[in-house]
């Protein structure tokens, strides 16, 4: 016996040392009071979801060029700051309102996938969509929890093969927009209190759960599970993440692109060709 915890503890110390101490195994299959929670913008993909859903919205003659100018502004300072700013998010939701309006709900659903073929696949991150497969692989739930509509979020979820969506909702009447919406965004706050309701009725142990997200908006959310992650993190995510001992995942790469969030190698240059125009466009418009 002597021998045993000898051998055990020069073992320990030896990875230690070399740096390959073994971490328990997560996710734990086969805990079903267990699930995760995954942001969504720069998160599970790159940029904003509602930018991409606009562009294919314009595609249809849904708006005018100007109103694409106004999607490419905020899109451009999402790309630019890195970080989630709420006088940005209210000109995008409003503008997206103003779209919708009029429209039916079914007509959008459709769209919607479509949108996600055109814009969107090509954009999620392939190291956040592993995590969220390990989760499913594990026999556990993951569900999107975003500020981005519902109705893309689902399609998203569906197209990944994840449980569900938590996303702010638009109203509607006999399915029908009215321009309006149900409650306020799913930003910040709202979503910690979104995933607490979530775990309750699904009769989840949040300290068994794993939250993800790329912005300090959403240390509430991440602060509620036993299993925080910074992917992509902003700065202000970043240093609290180090803080609090959090697991940090970046997948963006070169050093600009994981200090401000904007895709590297061949994206930089339309990127940066795009934030061009929309910050001339700005100009001129003020």
């Amino acid at each position: 016996m002597a021998g045993e915890a000898s051998a055990e503890a020069a073992r320990k110390s030896s990875q230690e040392a070399a740096g390959t101490t073994e971490e328990p195994q997560f996710p734990v299959h086969g805990d079903d009071q267990a699930a995760a929670f995954f942001d969504l913008d720069n998160t599970v993909m790159q940029g904003a979801a509602l930018f991409h859903f606009g562009r294919g919205l314009y595609k249809r003659k849904f708006f005018e060029t100007r109103e694409l100018a106004r999607f490419a502004w905020q899109q451009a300072w999402f790309r630019l700051a890195g970080v989630e700013d709420p006088e940005h998010m209210q000109e995008a939701r409003d503008s997206a309102l103003s779209i919708v309006k009029g429209h039916r709900v079914a007509e959008l659903q459709s769209i919607g996938e479509e949108i996600y073929d055109e814009y969107m696949a090509e954009r999620i991150w392939p190291g956040t969509r592993a995590l969220a497969q390990a989760h499913l692989d594990a026999g556990q739930k993951v569900w999107l929890v975003t500020a981005a509509p519902v109705e893309i979020a689902q399609v998203i979820a569906r197209r990944l093969g994840l449980t569900g969506a938590l996303g702010t909702v638009a109203e509607s009447v006999d399915g029908v927009y009215t321009g309006k919406l149900v409650g306020e965004p799913l930003h910040g706050p709202a979503k910690a209190e979104a995933v607490r309701a979530l775990a309750a009725a699904e009769g989840l142990d949040l300290t068994r759960c794993a939250a993800y997200s790329d912005s300090h908006n959403d240390i509430p959310m991440l602060s509620l599970v036993g299993h925080p992650y910074a992917i992509n993190p902003d700065s202000k995510l970043r240093k609290h993440a180090r803080q609090l001992d959090w697991r940090l995942r970046d997948y963006r790469t070169g050093r600009k692109a994981a200090k401000v969030g904007i895709p590297a190698a061949a994206g930089v240059g339309a990127v940066a060709g795009g934030t061009a125009a929309a910050i001339a466009l700005h100009r001129r418009r003020r």
